[in-house]
Order: C-alpha cells, then structure tokens, then sequence
C-alpha cells in the first residue's frame, strides 16, 4: 500500500505526532499562537528565534521568549548567535525551559542578525557553522537541528553539503529552506534541490518555503522529505496543517470564512493581552492584522481602525460590530 504522506516523524530520540511543522518566525511564533497552531493540526511548534548572546546577558525578553506553556508541546526551541561557549549555554538554557528539540538558526537573511555573525553569513563558514553545531549537540540530551536555506546566492547550490555537515555534527534532522537567502521569501521554491539533499543524507530533511497549499505540501513531501514546515501560510490560517492532512484525506477544509477568521483573531488578541499585558499584547497582536482582516467588503477601514485602537475594550466592540454585519 502506498505510505501515506502525513505520518509520525522521528527526530532523534522524540517522535514527533506528525510531520506538518509550524516555522520559528520572530515576532509571530510566541507562546499564545503556537498553541493555536498546535490546535490547528501542526505536529511540532517552533518558537521565534532568541539570541543565544542576550540570553547570555540575562535579557529578560529573551528570558521570556524561553517560556513553554505546558499546552504546547511538542516546541522546539531556536537559538541563533556566533560563539560556541554562547551556543551551548542558551541550548541548555532551552532544554531547562522544557523544549523538545533545539534549533540552530544558519539561514536568517536579516542584516542585524548577520552582522552579529549569525545567520545566513554561516552558510559561507562551514568550519565555524560545525563548531556551533558540535557545541550545540554536547551541551543538551534533546535533539538538534539545524534549519538553513538551499544557497546564499544562485551561483552556488549549498543545500547538499549543509545537509551531510549537519549529519556529521550529530544534528537529528535538517530543514532546508528552498530559497536562496538573497530571495527572503519570494520567487518559487526550488524542490528539486531539497530532493537532493534527502537523497545524500540518512537525518530527516524538512522542507520548507512557500507552502500555502496541500499541493506544494505534496510536491515537498513526494520529493523525498520527512516533513514540511510551514510560515505565512499559517498566519491567518492556523487551520492549514489540518487543512492539508483533509486534502491528503480527500475531504473539505477546515472553514476559513472572514467571520470565523475574526472570531479566531480576536481570541488570539485575547490570549496575547493575558500573555503579555494590554499595551504589549495589543501591538504584538496588530503586526499580522493584514493577514486575519482581509477578504471582506470593508477589510481596508476595518484594519485602518483597528491598528489605531490601544485597549482590549475598544477592540472587542470594534470585532462585534464588524462581525454583526458580515452575519447579518
């Protein structure tokens, strides 16, 4: 019989309960919208990226970020920085914390995090990338990975060789992101250089890179890899892992209508006001508002409305009025 594509997922010594991941994205993945991802369908969570050297210094945010709610699990946790000494204390730091699994973060393109020496300028580096991730691997007993991208640039494929390094250094599985860094998030996924990379090492490779549907889902997970990871395409749709498991299924998605999109968003500002206390919680919540209030006469004032609001109260009123009219 044919395997079927959604299965459990071995990552080192944890299995994971499926192999539909939610991406680490910073600002996004904290703790209330993890949990509704895991509600949604995901099999593993990843926190956003914390630097390992402000978790060196006592940082209380980054202190924060570390926090695992006892309902998200299973959570990977990744770290990013440029020393191994700041590499294995953040990846213990982690492990106390509760993570799962802890990531090293060598393929973020943004020039902060780069000119720290972390990042995507690792991929150029492969003799320091493997101390950080040898460092990383002695410091803890749960798994580690490594997510990295497929090339810096088009001139060089580098998916293959990150792949075996991560191997080599004792890395339980691999997620390479099919883009090359200078692409950030645009342009086709490259497949066919994820599928090579499968192909030359025995760790799980997971890929990643503009899955917004079942059908890219598939092409990833037919190309040989052992999970797909999924960003953008769960804000606004944290359903989408189940909706992928229904089409693998044959059957409907889970409803993503505006109202019921609205219903989910507001409950997610809720949980972040608990979270993190009014003023926070309702400036974390207005990032990816472009992403719930949309698809709906009136989206555009809705959301100019929306983001100049501060209390919960006034958020709440503005919610019913516009839910009273997309149900009438």
């Amino acid at each position: 019989s044919k395997m079927s594509l959604i299965r459990p997922l071995k990552i080192g010594s944890f299995t994971v309960p499926n192999n539909l991941i939610l991406a680490p994205m910073a600002g996004i993945t904290d703790s209330p919208f993890r949990v509704l991802c895991l509600k949604g369908g995901a099999g593993l969570v990843c926190a956003e990226m914390v630097s390992a050297h402000a978790l060196h210094y006592g940082n209380e945010k980054s202190g924060r970020m570390l926090r695992v709610n006892p309902k998200e699990h299973p959570v990977s946790m990744q770290i990013f920085g440029s020393d191994e000494t700041t590499i294995a204390e953040a990846a213990k730091n982690a492990e106390a914390c509760g993570a799962d699994i802890v990531d090293l973060n060598a393929g973020c393109p943004v020039k902060k995090i780069n000119k720290a020496g972390a990042g995507c300028v690792l991929m150029k580096d492969e003799a320091k990338l493997g101390r950080l991730l040898e460092a990383a691997v002695k410091s803890v007993k749960i798994p580690v990975t490594l997510k990295t991208r497929i090339a810096l640039t088009h001139r060089e494929l580098l998916g293959v060789r990150l792949a075996k390094l991560a191997e080599r250094c004792g890395c339980a599985a691999v997620t390479l992101h099919a883009r090359a860094a200078v692409d950030v998030h645009s342009g086709e996924p490259n497949i066919g250089a994820v599928a090579e990379a499968c192909a030359t090492v025995k760790i799980p490779v997971i890929g990643n890179g503009g899955v917004l549907t079942a059908e890219t889902a598939k092409k990833f997970l037919q190309a040989g890899c052992a999970g797909v990871m999924i960003g953008r395409g769960a804000i606004g749709n944290p359903f989408i892992f189940q909706d992928i498991i229904n089409a693998f299924e044959g059957k409907a998605p889970v409803s993503n209508s505006p109202a019921k999109r609205l219903e989910i968003y507001l409950n997610l500002i809720r949980e972040n006001v608990s979270y993190y206390g009014e003023r926070i919680g309702v400036n974390r919540s207005r990032k990816t508002a472009g992403y719930w209030i949309k698809d709906f006469p009136n989206a555009s004032e809705m959301r100019g409305l929306f983001v100049r609001l501060d209390t919960l109260a006034d958020i709440e009123k503005l919610f019913a009025e516009t839910l009273s009219r997309l149900c009438a």
